[in-house]
């Protein structure tokens, strides 16, 4: 693999990239000439806006394409690498009898005023997501899945009250960073009611960055494209290392 890559478009290392956004600005030419500028002040030059249309009387939306002159250095890219085998639903189910003697407890929920039950539901509900089982597929998992809009001291209550083993929550709206926000709200209450005695805390969803899980308070942050063997798998990895720890 090499080291330094620029992005592809027609040819190898053309640099070339497409972007998409949306301006404040009422469609037509002298809109075009504001993304040409957008475009070039980020990099992309020269500019071709190959896609406007107008989006109400005052706004526009591009579609940009263009070289850019940045290079990529692979060896400065950090990423959160799995460090746990996927394990399949009798495997798991296997390691948690060995390791628990009882059926390992989730509680998952969206948390503050996040509505988007997509998420955590195609994490838990016995559907799944991308062709796996969710996790109430699990005969050794005891899920309970608190839905929508979940205040986060009823979050807390309800983990107590199931001795809860882990605690996922989903987060899909992120403006002003509320995903964020009440991440570190939940993380922080967990710790006030329980200390050292609090479940394992995940949080999952498409704009949060795996690498940020200390900073939350977390101590998993899964991203876009999860399934549900990925999280399943992880519980019986961070479970076993608590174990190991404890003893």
């Amino acid at each position: 693999m090499k080291r330094h890559v620029r992005p592809y478009g027609d040819t190898t290392g053309d640099g070339m990239v497409q972007t998409s956004f949306t301006l404040p600005v009422p469609f037509g030419p002298k809109a075009d000439g504001a993304a040409r500028q957008l475009a070039n002040r980020m990099g992309i030059d020269p500019a071709m806006v190959v896609h406007s249309h107008a989006i109400g009387e005052e706004f526009t939306f591009f579609v940009v394409y263009g070289p850019v002159r940045h290079v990529v250095d692979l060896e400065q890219v950090r990423v959160v690498e799995r460090e746990y085998p996927l394990l399949s639903p009798a495997e798991v189910n296997a390691a948690v009898r060995k390791l628990l003697r009882r059926k390992l407890v989730v509680v998952g929920a969206c948390i503050g005023t996040d509505a988007h039950t997509v998420g955590i539901d195609a994490i838990l509900n016995i559907k799944g997501f991308a062709g796996e089982k969710g996790l109430e597929y699990y005969r050794e998992l005891k899920v309970v899945n608190l839905g929508a809009q979940v205040p986060v001291p009823e979050l807390v209550r309800r983990a107590r009250a199931e001795k809860a083993d882990a605690v996922l929550v989903s987060q899909v709206v992120t403006q002003r960073d509320a995903h964020l926000l009440n991440t570190r709200e939940m993380a922080a209450a967990f710790r006030e009611a329980m200390g050292a005695r609090r479940p394992l805390l995940i949080a999952g969803g498409p704009r949060f960055d795996p690498l940020a899980a200390g900073e939350l308070g977390v101590d998993r942050v899964f991203g876009r494209g999860t399934t549900p063997g990925e999280v399943a798998s992880y519980l019986v990895h961070a479970v076993r290392s608590r174990k190991e720890v404890a003893a």
